[in-house]
């Protein structure tokens, strides 16, 4: 795509920000929303030059989730149309669930339904003040389409996802930190994931890549050992490897060979 209407993406100094551009409506999405999200999660991930990505809202919304007014009434599309439009949702949470580039959700404000799944599909969370999280499907009769049942028990553990899943409870900022959803509460949850975002870039890339490719929960023992061997080895040849220890050894910051090209 050649620009976005909904969507922002800038690179500065190594990170990319993506932004969603709705902010009357809270950062709900349209499918052109939906489209405009997946290229850039894609495009993110194919530069080299790209070490994290956070994904934030525009004005006081994360992501309110699906814009109704601007979607043709759902129970008038057959079930193949509905589930197309579903898949291109479930394709965004599931590109930045498979990212190798970590990537950190910076909530600000209300993260709903997809929204919330958004969120919970980063590596990372920072919340604000008003970053509240809700799953929300069951008060207006939905399941979570977009990944939610799958990404929050894995997340905070079976028993605790239930409560929110079936309850449809919000999530406040305190209890996103305190049950171990969010990394921290932030008086600007952009800055302080700006912030995180530098700290990972700043460490040898191959390692933060394999070593975000490394958590799995669905793989076995046996195939964590047989890809860490695999990637051990790519880190233990790479440069930035080398000059960090040579870094350490030297008692000094290391100087990677990297130009940021914004």
């Amino acid at each position: 795509m050649e620009g976005y209407d909904d969507v922002s993406y800038a690179v500065t100094d190594g990170i990319a920000t993506i932004t969603i551009e709705r902010p009357d409506v809270y950062n709900a999405f349209t499918r052109n929303t939906i489209l405009e999200l997946n290229d850039a999660a894609r495009t993110a991930e194919a530069d080299d030059g790209v070490y994290a990505v956070v994904l934030a809202g525009a004005g006081k919304g994360f992501c309110s989730g699906a814009d109704t007014t601007e979607m043709p009434d759902w129970d008038e599309q057959s079930p193949e149309e509905y589930g197309a439009f579903l898949w291109l949702i479930q394709q965004f949470v599931y590109n930045l669930r498979t990212m190798a580039t970590p990537s950190i959700a910076a909530v600000d404000g209300p993260a709903i339904g997809a929204g919330c799944d958004f969120a919970l599909a980063c590596d990372l969370r920072v919340v604000g003040d008003g970053g509240v999280m809700r799953e929300g499907f069951v008060n207006v009769g939905l399941v979570p389409g977009d990944g939610g049942a799958w990404l929050l028990p894995r997340l905070v553990g079976e028993s605790k996802a239930r409560e929110y899943l079936l309850t449809g409870r919000d999530i406040t900022p305190e209890d996103a930190v305190d049950i171990g959803l969010a990394v921290e509460r932030a008086d600007d949850a952009l800055e302080a994931a700006g912030a995180l975002a530098a700290e990972i870039r700043d460490k040898p890339a191959t390692a933060v890549r394999h070593t975000n490719r490394l958590v799995d929960p669905q793989q076995s023992f046996e195939e964590y050992c047989r890809k860490a061997a695999e990637y051990q080895w790519d880190c233990v040849v790479d440069a930035e490897h080398q000059e960090a220890v040579a870094a350490f050894n030297e008692g000094r910051e290391p100087e990677f060979d990297r130009s940021y090209d914004d």
